[in-house]
Formats: C-alpha cells, structure tokens, sequence
C-alpha cells in the first residue's frame, strides 16, 4: 500500500467511511461468527452485565474480598427482581421491590459484607430479606443464612428464586436460629432493638446503613453500648429506610 493509500484510509476512518480493509474484514465473517451472534442469549447478556457491576461498581470503590466479588458475579441478581425491573437489576442504585421495600444497592451490599468480615461457616441473619438477593449472596459465600421477611408477596418472590425464608416481625428478629454470627439489615435503620442486639453472638457483627440527622452511614462491627455499631462508619450512602426501625421521638417541651 502506497502512502497515498494509507493517507486516504486513514481520512476515511476519521469520516466514518469504511476501508477495503474493513469491507475484507467484514465479508469474512463466517456464517458461523454470525449464527454465534445471534445466538447471545438473555443469560449471556446478564452475565456480561455482571461482569460489568463486579468490575466498575464493586472493585472501583474498595471491594476486594473475592468471596464477596466471585457470590456477586455468580448470583443471578436478575431472578431476584419483579418482572417489569428485570432490565434494572445491575443498576447503581437501590431498588424498589414492592411498596415502600427496596434492595440495596450493590455497591452498599458488597461494602458491608467486606466490612463484616464474613466468613465461610458462620451463621447470619438478614432482617428485612425481601426477595432474597442479600441472603442469596451470603449464601453463597458458605454462610449458613436465616432470611427474615415479613411481606408474604416478598416471601413469594424469594422462594421462586430458590431462597427460603422465615416469616414474623422485624424488629423481633428470629430468636430461634441464633445467635448469630452475622447480622445484616436490608435497608436503613435508625436502632437495633435490644431483641436483636441479643440474638447477636459473642465477637459477632452488625452490618447497617445507620441514619442520623437524615443521613446514612454505612457501618459494620460489633455492637457496642447503647446498641450501636462499634467503630467508624465508612460511607455515606442514600439508602431507603427500613420500616420498624425508626428512632424514638424525642419531645421538647
């Protein structure tokens, strides 16, 4: 090829014109390469989506425990959506899965499994489960989990997505199968109730989205006097609160 010939594909390129080059390279595509093509399934897409939460919305912000990285990229988070926000289950941000109940978003969900500190075996409680995507991550990791939920249209949802959960009030949480090594809340809270705080076992953790003065504050650790989470929080986060965990109002006469 003369110069004269790179010089006039190389203007064609930057007008969007298509090269011999380009035309050679696209007529021998194979009927295979275009069958394969065709052929990307609904599954693939969602891995691919996957891929691409784990890798610029989980890795880009600290989250480097690969346990906790590998159960996000294996965990269809898709299955654990109402159908109509199938197409928003890998998006940065929280998610409304029935009237007033969201998930959290995966970045503020991969944060507070690291900072707990999970580990394989332990057993932990997820108050607040709703369709099951936390409990199902944890799972995952090797935890033996308890997903608390109260809706029964939640329940529903997570045991066609192969999550088994248990049924009552939050704010008692689930006496029977502590104490607990791990306990997660699925939503904002302003207090742990000391039912809670006493299903929690010796050296457990808590792992929260705590507000105050309307502000989130994820935070993960054990629990400390007043029923606080030990330690400093790590990140402010926009979580949705989670009904039956709002502080007492305080009057002032």
């Amino acid at each position: 090829m003369t110069s004269a010939d790179l010089h006039a594909a190389e203007s064609n390129r930057a007008t969007g014109q298509r090269t011999p080059p380009d035309v050679a390279a696209a007529e021998r595509r194979t009927p295979l390469d275009v069958a394969a093509a065709e052929r990307r399934t609904p599954l693939d897409v969602a891995a691919a989506e996957r891929r691409t939460m784990v890798d610029s919305q989980l890795r880009t912000v600290g989250v480097l425990d690969e346990a906790v990285l590998g159960a996000m990229y294996t965990v269809p988070r898709e299955d654990f959506m109402p159908a109509a926000l199938r197409g928003l289950a890998y998006a940065d941000a929280t998610i409304e899965v029935a009237s007033g109940r969201w998930l959290l978003e995966p970045m503020t969900l991969a944060l507070l499994v690291q900072h707990a500190q999970v580990k394989r075996g332990e057993r932990a409680l997820v108050v607040g489960s709703a369709t099951g995507y936390s409990a199902a991550v944890l799972a995952h990791i090797g935890l033996h989990v308890t997903a608390l939920e109260n809706d029964p249209a939640l329940v529903a949802m997570a045991t066609s997505a192969g999550v088994t959960s248990v049924s009552g009030p939050l704010e008692q949480g689930w006496p029977a199968a502590a104490p607990y090594d791990v306990i997660l809340f699925e939503g904002a809270i302003e207090t742990i109730p000391a039912g809670i705080a006493a299903q929690l076992a010796p050296g457990g953790r808590v792992a929260a989205v705590v507000r105050s003065d309307g502000v989130g504050r994820a935070s993960a650790g054990p629990l400390i006097s007043g029923g606080r989470i030990g330690g400093a929080p790590f990140l402010e986060v926009a979580a949705k609160p989670l009904p039956g965990f709002a502080a007492p109002r305080q009057f002032v006469f």
